[in-house]
């Protein structure tokens, strides 16, 4: 939320449980729906889920659900880049995992391939907790 606040973003908050997106934003009176991921640094590329999975509920009619018509982009927080990137739903697969490519590929392919560098809109000042020295 930091992040797209710096950026310009007035930022909404829906109200209530199981809403599917996790933010509002607007720019320019353009309202964006948000849904917030963790992404984790796997063999050069940040990984995230592009669906929600329903199995710890009674009876799921679908153990996994994806988010399309529901939500215009993903906002993904890396801890690994300490960096948030904003990827739209469109140029995402629709029920599975998504990629951002830290890294160029061994073989150089550009085509179908998402750089991170390409989605970055800030990063993130995490400062590690430490014990005090003697503790």
């Amino acid at each position: 939320m930091t992040t797209l606040r710096e950026s310009g973003c007035a930022i909404y908050v829906p109200f209530g449980e199981n809403t599917r997106s996790d933010l509002v934003v607007e720019v320019g009176g353009v309202l964006t729906r948000v849904q917030c991921k963790t992404g984790r640094l796997r063999d050069g590329s940040i990984r995230f889920s592009v669906c929600s999975t329903y199995g710890h509920h009674r009876s799921p009619t679908n153990v996994r659900r994806d988010y399309r018509g529901q939500v215009d982009c993903f906002a993904v927080f890396c801890p690994e880049t300490a960096r948030v990137y904003l990827v739209p739903i469109e140029e995402l697969p629709a029920r599975s995992a998504a990629h951002l490519r830290l890294e160029a590929t061994k073989n150089n392919q550009r085509v179908g391939i998402r750089f991170a560098a390409d989605y970055e809109i800030g990063r993130v000042a995490i400062e590690r907790l430490r014990a005090p020295v003697g503790a």
